[in-house]
């Protein structure tokens, strides 16, 4: 079973925009998919470096 989908509102500058759509287009992946993976990359590598920290 797939997990629960939170929707949220959040605003971002036009360039970020601009690239995120390039970058999941390349990537195959749709705008919100690529902002998931985006940021999941993100977390498991602040999450490794507190890790490493203690």
């Amino acid at each position: 079973m797939k997990p629960l989908k939170i929707k949220v509102s959040i605003t971002l500058d036009d360039d970020i925009v601009h690239q995120i759509k390039i970058l999941s287009e390349q990537d195959d992946r749709s705008f919100s998919q690529y902002i998931n993976m985006v940021l999941k990359q993100h977390i498991a590598k602040k999450e490794k470096a507190l890790a490493e920290e203690q």
